[in-house]
């Protein structure tokens, strides 16, 4: 398989470098100002220096805003009956489609985890797509973590609120988790290791774990113990719950005015 990467960007390059570990796929990246790419890649610099018609895949990885001026010298690169993927965060497939034609596309939500192999996708296929076509999309960005099949565009915007503008959120919390234990007299290198790995050891426990999240915070939580007296604190008047809620319904209504 062809694949065809426009724009090499964080996302793009992260989600590249763990692609171009399986052999079975062919990658020619576009971008003026890709550098240190991974062996094997071609690279050129603008659409004039590509072939038409030559690739089954043609990947969306430039910001929003470039589509309606970038992507219109690429079209001529899709191969008869491949498809274009959109990892353009907030591109309607209207948007999309409004610059390609009546192709199949794909839109999909990655997150910062792919970085790392541990990405959460969100992946929704317009009625344009093959079963196959969107089976080999799925496997591809599930190389990078897990894919999540959607049955709607709207749910893209939703899980753009919980997984894509996920690790903004986790940053911040961790942020002020560091804080606060270097508040209580740690230097800033011993409250970062204490800090990532409760929150890697536990979110780990609990991906293995078949209880539920309750449970799990009842399992630590001894009566009239410090977890207890802390949580008395993060739980108090639901005001934890309720801020969560209003970042994540916050963070969706702006996808949805972004469409």
């Amino acid at each position: 398989m062809n694949v065809l990467l426009i724009g090499c960007g964080k996302m793009g390059g992260a989600m590249l470098r763990r692609w171009v570990r399986h052999d079975d796929v062919r990658f020619t990246v576009a971008d003026p100002a890709a550098h240190d790419l991974p062996q094997g890649v071609t690279h050129v610099s603008d659409a004039s220096e590509l072939s038409a018609r030559a690739f089954d895949v043609v990947i969306i990885a430039i910001k929003p805003q470039m589509i309606a001026e970038v992507l219109p010298d690429y079209v001529h690169a899709l191969a008869e009956g491949g498809c274009y993927v959109s990892i353009a965060a907030g591109a309607s497939l209207a948007t999309i489609g409004a610059v390609v034609g009546d192709e199949a596309i794909v839109r999909v939500m990655p997150n910062m985890g792919a970085l790392v192999g541990m990405g959460v996708s969100g992946l929704y296929a317009n009625d344009r797509c093959t079963p196959e076509q969107s089976a080999a999309v799925t496997d591809l960005i599930a190389q990078t973590g897990s894919c999540i099949p959607l049955g709607s565009e709207d749910e893209i915007d939703r899980l753009t609120a919980v997984s894509g503008s996920g690790p903004g959120y986790v940053f911040e919390i961790m942020r002020a988790y560091v804080a606060a234990a270097e508040a209580l007299g740690f230097d800033h290198e011993t409250a970062r290791t204490l800090v990532f790995g409760t929150i890697a050891g536990t979110a780990e426990a609990a991906r293995q774990s078949d209880q539920t999240l309750e449970d799990l915070r009842k399992s630590v939580t001894s009566k009239n113990g410090t977890t207890e007296a802390g949580l008395a604190q993060l739980m108090r008047d639901g005001e934890l719950e309720a801020l969560l809620n209003d970042t994540v319904q916050a963070a969706y209504a702006r996808a949805v005015a972004l469409r």
